[in-house]
């Protein structure tokens, strides 16, 4: 399963402005055409304010260059020339703006905080916190310093640090809805899953209309393994914003793990819908639809997602499970080959591999790929024992003793291993060692009996081999 996802919720729609569209374009055009009706800077400061919140920044910048021009001493002006620059991606352009503005004005913490989210996004780390904290100086409860701090530390993947000044700010403001958020995460991340829990239903009190906060608090609860709580939050999350992909996929997932296959099926169909090239929900889809059996349409949905993803080995493994399940081991064999090219450590893959190369009847690869198993997996008695039958099958005595008897030393509840390794012992003319362990299969599974008289007609009526059959 996908890993988790942290939504960035901080962007807001755009709040009214009393000037028009219109008059915009009309302080625009005489902008352009040189007419002086516009000297003021409250006008331009508006128009500015404007194209900034609506995401207009080269419409902005174009303004607050005409506002620079009444105004070269502003430090608020630099400081929003800044801002826009730092949404234009011309982040060192909007470092030498804010440079500016605290040239003129030194103590204002705004400045240091918007200087600072540009560092961040210069990846300048510890400059970029440097700058919170020297707002921090200025006002020691600044809450936009302590959160950009915070978010930045969660950022480096420093979640202990990060908790820590999200913690703080609670104690300043226990209504802080971003920082129950963000404290939210970090717990998730340090795996305190029921202080995340928490952290969100908080938050949620203050903005019950978040859908990312649901959305992550399904994920802490299906993490918990609470997956029908996790199906409500998930639920909540899509309510409020239908084309959520995440969450559909999320949902899909809970669904699959309660058994609710064909609401699953759905999920995955509705990730789909919001993004045809998302490559889990394609092959979780193939999931549910082989664990209801339904093999030929998982085939051609696995086929789907190597088809985005010529590269995802779990989709060939799947996409020849099903082969296998359909009784076209040569097919299967084909794509646990490709599973393979891909993920060549997968013990899981090499054990199908070894079965499919059995079943076509290529036994020296079948034992070749159970030797690789075994040095991926050496305590798997049950690939001990497959790997020993089939030696024995093929007439390899001393080699099937050895590894059955390992299959036994791990797991000696496996009547089917005794039984075996009697054979073999048989096949070795190794006598005592055969009634051993025939002796020991009989007991363990009495209908081994009746086997054993089909395969070996002859000895069944020996008085060795009679007295173990009663």
């Amino acid at each position: 399963m996908p890993g988790f996802d942290h939504f960035d919720d901080d962007l807001q729609p755009p709040r009214p402005n009393r000037n028009s569209d219109e008059d915009l374009r009309r302080f625009r055009d005489q902008l352009k055409n040189g007419e002086k009706d516009i000297n003021s800077s409250e006008a331009l400061e508006e128009i500015v304010q404007f194209y900034f919140e609506h995401e207009q920044f080269d419409e902005a910048l174009h303004f607050v260059d005409r506002l620079l021009s009444f105004e070269p001493y502003s430090s608020e002006a630099w400081q929003r020339k800044g801002m826009i620059l730092n949404n234009l991606q011309r982040y060192q352009e909007a470092l030498d703006c804010y440079g500016r503005a605290l040239g003129m004005n030194p103590t204002d913490p705004d400045i240091f905080v918007n200087q600072g989210i540009t560092l961040d996004n210069l990846n300048q780390v510890k400059e970029a916190i440097a700058s919170f904290e020297s707002a921090l100086e200025v006002d020691p409860s600044y809450e936009d310093a302590l959160l950009h701090k915070g978010i930045t530390l969660e950022k480096q993947e420093q979640f202990k640090d990060a908790a820590q000044v999200f913690e703080n700010m609670i104690c300043l403001n226990p209504d802080h809805p971003e920082a129950w958020y963000e404290l939210g995460y970090c717990y998730d991340f340090l795996d305190k899953l029921d202080e995340s829990v928490r952290c969100y239903q908080e938050h949620l009190k203050h903005d019950p209309f978040n859908a990312n906060a649901w959305y992550n608090l399904g994920i802490v609860l299906s993490r918990q393994g609470n997956f029908e709580k996790a199906v409500e939050c998930y639920e909540y999350s899509i309510a409020i914003n239908e084309k959520f992909p995440s969450a559909w996929y999320n949902l899909g997932n809970s669904y699959a793990n309660l058994g609710r296959l064909f609401d699953a099926i759905e999920c995955y169909k509705k990730t789909i819908e919001c993004d045809p090239e998302d490559v889990p929900a394609w092959h979780n889809l193939g999931n549910a639809q082989e664990e209801l059996g339904q093999f030929e349409e998982a085939i051609a949905t696995y086929s789907k997602a190597i088809e985005l993803d010529p590269k995802r080995h779990e989709s060939y493994y799947a996409r020849g499970c099903c082969h296998d399940a359909l009784e076209q081991p040569a097919k299967a064999l084909a794509d646990y080959h490709y599973a393979l090219r891909y993920c060549k450590d997968d013990p899981e893959i090499w054990y199908a591999r070894a079965d499919a190369e059995y079943n076509v009847g290529k036994y020296h690869d079948c034992l070749s790929s159970y030797r690789i198993l075994l040095k991926l997996s050496p305590e798997n008695a049950e690939a001990w024992f497959d790997y020993g039958d089939t030696l024995q099958e093929l007439g390899q005595s001393r080699e099937a003793i050895e590894a059955l008897k390992r299959s036994i030393v791990l797991s000696a509840l496996n009547p089917l291993a005794f039984y075996s390794l009697g054979k073999a012992c048989l096949l070795a003319r190794k006598k005592s060692q055969a009634l051993e362990a025939l002796s020991k299969a009989f007991e363990m599974k009495p209908e081994l009996k009746e086997t054993f008289i089909v395969e070996f007609p002859v000895l069944s009526l020996q008085s060795d081999y009679s007295s173990l059959l009663g």
